[in-house]
């Protein structure tokens, strides 16, 4: 089915390309955001994949309120805004006040609704009349078709550059499922619609008894190849240079120097479920 394409600088989600977002899952600093921007796009560059580099200012949701949250929105955007210009790559990040989707949108190219937000009216509609595009993760605790009314909350005010992402469903205590046919019933919407494959992998609330979640890395690539064998438009994935040092999802994060190797596989898999659809 044919979907509406959004256009992020160069890339086009629903376009002719898989669109890859990566980067750390929190700002750990300017110079790391920075670091993992040019690497990740010289990859992406490499492999043929249109890229958006992602970073939360604030992980407002952590399990525990010890652990690290970010740098907050102001000097979380001045550190976005040297990214954008010193990479050069379009830039997504999360808002989880409706106060935070005006100054944000001013800096980044995809304003990003979380999962666990996904039913906010008041955030989704302030994020759809700065007019920038709106990517609405899937609640773990929503089915696909719910996802309907999420939509509408954005095109409602005028704003057709919107997304949505599947991120896995509450499976159980203290883990996720991924339904492929999630992935289906979305895109019938008419809009791109994203793979998540490293938030599919975690295991919330998980890890030290509750404290910190946990995650099985080793799913993400299996689930990434699975995703683009069913027919989606972009790739979501956390990605750090060393996963097991980062300040936030590193057990779900996927290693930069695997990166490439999977990637490979993504447009293989990407350019067979396209000929497929045509044929269909």
């Amino acid at each position: 089915m044919k979907v509406a394409p959004v256009k992020v600088g160069e890339a086009v989600f629903g376009g002719a390309a898989l669109v890859l977002i990566a980067g750390p899952c929190v700002i750990e600093s300017a110079e790391s955001c920075i670091r993992h921007a040019v690497e990740i796009a010289k990859i992406a560059r490499r492999a043929g994949f249109p890229y958006v580099f992602k970073a939360s200012f604030d992980k407002a949701n952590r399990t525990s309120h010890k652990s690290f949250r970010g740098p907050g929105l102001d000097a979380g955007l001045e550190i976005l805004a040297r990214v954008k210009r010193e990479a050069g790559v379009p830039i997504l990040t999360d808002i989880h006040e409706p106060a935070q989707a005006k100054p944000a949108a001013e800096v980044v190219d995809i304003l990003q609704i979380p999962a666990l937000l996904s039913r906010q009216t008041d955030l989704i509609h302030a994020a759809a009349e700065t007019g920038c595009a709106v990517n609405i993760k899937k609640g773990q605790f929503l089915a696909p078709w719910d996802m309907r009314t999420a939509l509408a909350k954005v095109t409602e005010c005028g704003n057709r550059r919107v997304m949505l992402t599947e991120r896995g469903f509450s499976f159980g205590y203290n883990n996720l499922v991924t339904d492929p046919r999630s992935l289906v019933i979305m895109r019938g919407f008419g809009y791109p619609v994203i793979f998540d494959a490293t938030h599919s992998a975690q295991l919330p609330g998980a890890g030290a008894g509750g404290q910190q979640s946990g995650g099985q890395r080793e799913f993400v690539a299996p689930l990434a190849r699975a995703a683009a064998a069913v027919g989606i438009d972009g790739i979501f994935m956390e990605v750090h240079e060393d996963p097991d040092r980062a300040l936030s999802d590193g057990p779900n994060s996927y290693r930069m120097d695997e990166l490439s190797a999977l990637l490979g596989d993504l447009k293989r898999i990407d350019q067979c479920a396209r000929e497929a659809a045509a044929r269909n």
